[in-house]
């Protein structure tokens, strides 16, 4: 099978391209939203970089859409109708924005596709109204048991947390820095020290580094810390869980269902989280323990097979489904 999807969220294709298709994406010189491509990833190759002009040549069997102008513009590309001349899926990655709980999904009462949300929460928080709507869970390439533990500090993953403060709960960080120092990692995090008066003794700024790099010093810290408010459900939380680390948390979205309480903390008091922290961080060998549940219940919970196979069969019964109709309007045309 061929599938069409743009590169927009790199965690959750990385997992995605790990299946047994062809996997087509759009890309261009300048790159960007529209033609980011591979990327440099290091991505099979059965993932491969196609000129938009070039996608109708490629004719690809379905689309996974995920931002809402894909419809126009694939239709454009492709000459045909996402839905309705082409199988096509809308995936959600996001928690509503606005009028929460009262939102109402872009792609809500239209027949034409399943929005396809990576969290319970999601599903139950967008208002989608009569439209088909499923939940595939992320999966997650496994980067093995890295876990060491050896710096008693509290490792942080997060993009732009200046721009994007308390929904990523940049503001809790210096509470958090008056239990342990923090570690922080991701894009947009240079202004982070000015932005949060934390001095190096409390605070170093690590970055945004690749994946392997990543994965190999978040593990040598003492717990990862999850202080974001609202998210869909970070999938760098998901990774350190993978990594063996325990994991402190805001019950926040769908980390209340990911995070069992032995894997660390989770809760809403941050109070009583900054205490888990603590003790955490002086205990290693407790700490290594609850890495050990975090590890296990990520296993369980989001391995890539599972996750590969619930797209697999999605994307199987979409083509069926829309051949069907296709065939239906077909027959009614004189």
């Amino acid at each position: 099978m061929k599938i069409l999807l743009w590169h927009v969220h790199g965690g959750w294709t990385d997992a995605f391209v790990r299946g047994r298709h062809e996997y087509l994406l759009p890309a261009t010189a300048e790159g960007g939203p529209w033609g980011l491509g591979r990327a440099g990833r290091d991505w099979p190759p059965s993932v491969r970089d196609v000129e938009p002009a070039r996608l109708r040549d490629e004719e690809p069997d379905v689309v996974v859409l995920q931002r809402p102008e894909e419809i126009a513009e694939c239709e454009r590309l492709l000459g045909r109708r996402p839905g309705r001349d082409i199988p096509a899926v809308f995936l959600e990655h996001n928690t509503p924005k606005g009028d929460v709980p009262n939102s109402l999904h872009p792609l809500a009462d239209q027949q034409d596709m399943t929005v396809v949300h990576v969290t319970h929460f999601n599903e139950l928080f967008w208002d989608c109204g009569t439209a088909r709507t499923t939940v595939i869970e992320h999966g997650i390439v496994d980067p093995g048991k890295l876990y060491t533990g050896e710096l008693e500090r509290q490792g942080v993953v997060v993009n732009e947390p200046v721009r994007r403060w308390r929904v990523t709960g940049t503001d809790l960080l210096p509470a958090f820095a008056q239990t342990g120092p923090l570690e922080v990692f991701g894009m947009g995090t240079d202004q982070l020290a000015a932005a949060t008066g934390l001095g190096p003794d409390q605070l170093r700024v690590r970055g945004d580094l690749p994946s392997h790099l990543l994965h190999a010093e978040l593990a040598r810290c003492r717990l990862y810390l999850h202080p974001l408010r609202w998210t869909s459900l970070g999938l760098a939380l998901l990774e350190a869980m993978h990594l063996g680390m325990p994991v402190v948390a805001l019950a926040s979205t769908e980390a209340a269902r990911a995070v069992p309480p032995e894997a660390g903390a989770i809760s809403t008091d941050v109070d009583q989280l900054r205490r888990e922290a603590a003790r955490l961080l002086t205990d290693p060998d407790e700490a290594a323990a609850r890495g050990a549940v975090a590890r296990e219940a990520a296993l369980q919970n989001y391995g890539l097979q599972a996750f590969l196979d619930n797209w697999d069969s999605l994307l199987a019964e979409t083509t069926t489904r829309t051949g069907r109709a296709v065939a239906a309007n077909e027959r009614r045309e004189p």
